[in-house]
């Protein structure tokens, strides 16, 4: 019997995949397990959520008596995505978030000096896109709190040093201590689905980019070519330089893209559309889903809505389901 999820089920589900607490993580399962249909095409999924609210409520419990160790970090999402920035020591991952945003991280010669996440906006035409630096993961370093940063953001971008003999061991120490933290980040999730199936099936992917720096480097062209003969089947790999800025439009440019997001223009009725801030959704949203981002309380009060853009005429009336692309202008009625 198919499982026949629902729209609010998936949206559980995205919250539970990008929270980054304990309390958020339960909070998103039990509206996961309110939200899933009740029969029997869903019977082992619902075991499996009340499983994970178990085993989460005792984690919570032993947090709040024995208090937690260390130190953890949240990054509030900010612009049309977040994209985590991740690799061994000294690739040039914090000069790369400078290049590509107004941050301003520590930048030194020396490993392993990014300590805590870092932020900054990149632009992308009309849009930002929030860029987050974590420390480097070695084989025998990863700091607690980075999984699950990892976890809440929506893409990655692992950054390879060209400048390096030792590259090709550097990213191999680092990958594999992701994967025994159980994430696999690669390009194309899908084509390595087999790997989230082990016994207990926590393998997590995370679709990521491979950013080649340092191409300024001497001997960087035949380090790139050992680079994509090692991990072109499993990474897009973008040859870039965070010092001259070569190759930094493009990167910039699929790092947007990979997002997979529409900008959608809101024109209150009666006055100019506003192009200066477009609303950023997931691609294939729909009018509802805008309304939705916009105000919740007010999406259960909309009556029609009229759009301009593509596969319609100016100011065609439109369903609540009508699904929108880029670029398209929507005037919403209350």
């Amino acid at each position: 019997m198919p499982a026949n999820l629902t729209p609010q089920y998936h949206k559980a589900e995205e919250a539970y995949k990008r929270a980054q607490t304990t309390e958020e993580k339960l909070a998103a399962l039990r509206q996961m397990l309110a939200t899933i249909p009740k029969h029997k095409g869903t019977e082992k999924l619902q075991a499996d959520i009340k499983s994970r609210i178990r085993k989460l409520k005792e984690e919570l419990q032993q947090e709040r008596k024995k208090g937690k160790r260390g130190v953890s970090y949240r990054v509030p999402r900010e612009g049309a995505g977040q994209v985590v920035l991740i690799g061994p020591p000294n690739v040039g991952k914090s000069r790369l978030l400078a290049a590509l945003t107004s941050a301003h991280p520590e930048v030194a010669p020396y490993p392993f000096t990014t300590q805590r996440p870092q932020p900054g906006m990149m632009p992308w035409q009309n849009v930002a896109v929030q860029l987050v630096d974590l420390p480097p993961v070695t084989d025998s370093y990863l700091e607690g709190w980075i999984p699950g940063l990892i976890h809440a953001a929506d893409a990655a971008v692992l950054v390879a040093d060209l400048s390096s003999d030792d590259m090709l061991d550097a990213l191999e120490s680092c990958l594999g201590r992701l994967e025994r933290a159980r994430i696999y980040l690669c390009t194309e999730p899908d084509r390595f689905q087999q790997l989230a199936a082990g016994s207990d099936g926590t393998m997590f992917l995370k679709k990521s980019l491979l950013a080649a720096n340092k191409l300024d480097a001497a001997d960087a062209g035949e380090r790139l070519e050992l680079l994509r003969e090692a991990y072109g089947d499993r990474f897009e790999i973008l040859p870039v330089s965070a010092e001259t800025a070569e190759g930094l439009g493009t990167l910039r440019d699929r790092i947007y893209q990979f997002l997979n997001v529409i900008r959608v223009y809101s024109k209150p009725p009666g006055k100019p559309v506003d192009r200066e801030k477009p609303f950023t959704l997931p691609a294939g949203s729909t009018v509802m889903d805008l309304a939705e981002h916009i105000h919740r309380e007010l999406a259960a009060k909309l009556k029609s809505a009229r759009v301009w853009g593509e596969g319609v005429y100016p100011g065609q009336p439109v369903k609540r389901s009508h699904v929108l692309h880029d670029g398209d202008i929507v005037e919403l009625h209350f």
